[in-house]
């Protein structure tokens, strides 16, 4: 193991669970459609403020409310979120399982709303297994804001170098690395894998 990095940090969403909601959208009511009520609607900002720890069925509820053209499709995101996040990313939870197997410590760095966290921890069992969660709607905050690496940085006792940092959006990345953090831009879990076996975290075959 490098005798730098002393935990490994995960998002969740498009690295562990699938997170694809305009796909979703697509299959129900056909991209056409699906492209203007995106367009229409702040269901993104919406959810943003769920992320933030606002309640998620007030808060999609009213918004439906708020658009009554709209009221089905914005209340899927309610009653049909978890078929929003799913599948499971297999083999990043065997990345996840092999580095809990070495003993290094693994931590969770996500937006995610409080309710919708619990959704998918009933679904998904591996959730439970991190040493850590740092989740935005308990923290009030949210990547890529500054607070919310302070939250896990003081939380956990580590910081700087003795963290590496998976995420798939360009931005949550450069704010953990402005923290000294190494990270990676996760594009597939193959590339993720390549990375841990890099820096001497798990072995090719721990990898695969």
């Amino acid at each position: 193991m490098t005798d730098t990095i002393k935990a490994v940090v995960f998002d969740l969403g498009r690295v562990l669970i699938t997170w694809e909601p305009e796909q979703f959208y697509d299959t129900q009511i056909g991209e056409e459609r699906r492209t203007a009520f995106f367009d229409e609607v702040p269901i993104h900002e919406a959810n943003l403020d769920v992320d933030r720890g606002a309640p998620l069925k007030e808060t999609i509820y009213a918004l439906a409310e708020a658009h009554p053209k709209w009221a089905d499709e914005i209340r899927m995101w309610h009653d049909r979120w978890l078929e929003m996040a799913s599948p499971r990313i297999p083999h990043s939870v065997r990345l996840l399982r092999a580095l809990k197997a070495k003993g290094i410590p693994v931590l969770a760095l996500t937006n995610f709303g409080v309710e919708t966290f619990e959704i998918a921890k009933g679904e998904y069992e591996f959730l439970s297994e991190f040493d850590e969660a740092y989740v935005s709607g308990h923290l009030k905050c949210i990547k890529p804001d500054a607070e919310i690496y302070a939250h896990l940085e003081q939380g956990s006792g580590y910081r700087g170098a003795e963290l590496i940092f998976a995420d798939d959006r360009p931005e949550n990345i450069d704010a953990a690395a402005a923290r000294g953090w190494h990270t990676h831009l996760f594009t597939t879990p193959k590339g993720w894998a390549d990375r841990l076996v890099a820096e001497g975290l798990l072995s090719p075959e721990d990898a695969q």
